[in-house]
């Protein structure tokens, strides 16, 4: 504790009062028109004859914005949100002052992802299942990281109302509690930037080939926007699945392979690290025997799984590391997270992925980790995996 010299018992309390007053806020927003809240918002986020959730336009702005205040560790903090003469007001009360300024770019960047979607519209390339969604709820303040990803699934807004409720972004969040992130803090390394901000069924991934470039503007901005933290600390990203990392090389020039490590600068003078990534959904596929030929279908898929576990965790050890300690030197993280994961804990990742993909309990787990063939196969974890059969679906 340092001192604060010639100051009397009643000034430092003063100063303690106008210092808790800072961290502590209110902050006044102005949302805009009825008309764009309610398509930022993809109000109703849930209709089909009755509403899943019966919510009003306010009520469904004030359910993300509380997701946000949350996530980015403020409990206590309140969310209100009114009309007023057609015009959408929040107040947030319990957050920092300054609050309001990622959450307004966030939304400036949606009306670009609008503009966007109603020209693929009028092109007569948007689909009747699609629903422009854009990345609420999650953290906007104490961000630590950032993913690039596709396009966020369905369910994700007509169900959950939770953009960080899926089957992939469940997974990634186990990956980094396997990496010593705690379970609570996830969504602060979860910041999402998808290159299709389209809510779509899961399998409408190459359904999606060739709207990337209606949502450039959008895309462009918010990865600009995200690269860095309002104190202007530059956040790490990861680019998970092969679109994904084809649209960085096309967009920003650095070819991106799986465990491969690029630089992007989004603005002068940022130089962002990008670490490319399988999509987490893929060890399903990969791991998946139906995906190979041959009587030694089950052995291909189990190698492939094990290897693709070994990537997956690697990755996230990365991101976990990154997000953790700004700064850290990238290459040489990464070097320390693929030995961990593919060397010297090696059956902690086969036993991780027969709990997690094969769903085996923990002791069945490392029954099979410690058999002649999977300890066979482990030996081989850092080996380029066998090729599937079939094609492989637009993960």
């Amino acid at each position: 504790m340092f001192k604060l010299a010639g100051l009397t018992p009643a000034a430092l309390a003063l100063a303690a009062l106008t210092l808790s007053a800072a961290a502590h806020a209110d902050v006044d927003l102005k949302l805009g028109s009825t008309e764009r809240v309610t398509r930022l918002f993809a109000y109703p986020n849930n209709c089909s004859v009755i509403c899943f959730r019966n919510w009003t336009l306010e009520q469904t702005v004030a359910h993300y914005l509380s997701q946000s205040v949350q996530r980015d560790g403020y409990p206590d903090a309140k969310v209100r949100v009114k009309t007023d003469n057609d015009q959408l007001y929040a107040e947030i009360t319990g957050v920092p002052v300054g609050y309001d300024k990622p959450l307004s770019a966030l939304l400036d960047a949606g009306d670009l992802a609008y503009s966007g979607a109603s020209k693929l519209n009028a092109d007569g390339k948007w689909a009747y299942s699609w629903y422009l969604f854009l990345p609420l709820g999650m953290a906007l303040e104490n961000r630590k990281s950032v993913e690039l990803l596709h396009f966020p699934p369905d369910y994700s807004l007509t169900q959950a109302q939770d953009y960080l409720r899926s089957n992939t972004t469940d997974r990634w969040a186990t990956l980094l509690t396997d990496n010593g992130i705690p379970a609570d803090q996830t969504p602060a390394f979860q910041t999402i930037i998808d290159i299709a901000p389209i809510a779509a069924p899961s399998n409408a991934g190459s359904d999606l080939e060739g709207v990337y470039a209606y949502f450039t503007d959008y895309q462009t901005t918010l990865v600009k926007q995200f690269s860095q933290t309002t104190s202007g600390t530059t956040l790490p990203m990861v680019a998970f699945g092969a679109p994904v990392r084809n649209w960085i090389k096309q967009q920003y020039g650095p070819t991106v392979a799986v465990l491969g490590l690029a630089t992007i600068s989004p603005s002068e003078g940022v130089n962002v690290p990008v670490l490319g990534s399988n999509h987490p959904s893929y060890i399903w596929y990969a791991a998946d025997p139906k995906s190979y030929t041959g009587d030694d279908a089950q052995a291909k898929a189990d190698a492939a799984g094990l290897r693709v576990m070994g990537q997956d965790l690697s990755a996230a050890c990365w991101q976990a590391g990154m997000g953790s300690k700004p700064g850290s030197n990238p290459s040489a993280l990464l070097s320390s997270c693929t030995q961990t994961w593919q060397v010297t804990q090696k059956v902690k990742t086969c036993e991780l992925f027969y709990t997690s993909i094969r769903n085996l309990t923990p002791e069945q787990a490392a029954i099979q980790c410690a058999s002649t063939p999977v300890k066979a196969q482990l030996q081989q974890l850092r080996a380029p995996l066998p090729t599937p059969a079939v094609a492989a679906p637009h993960l």
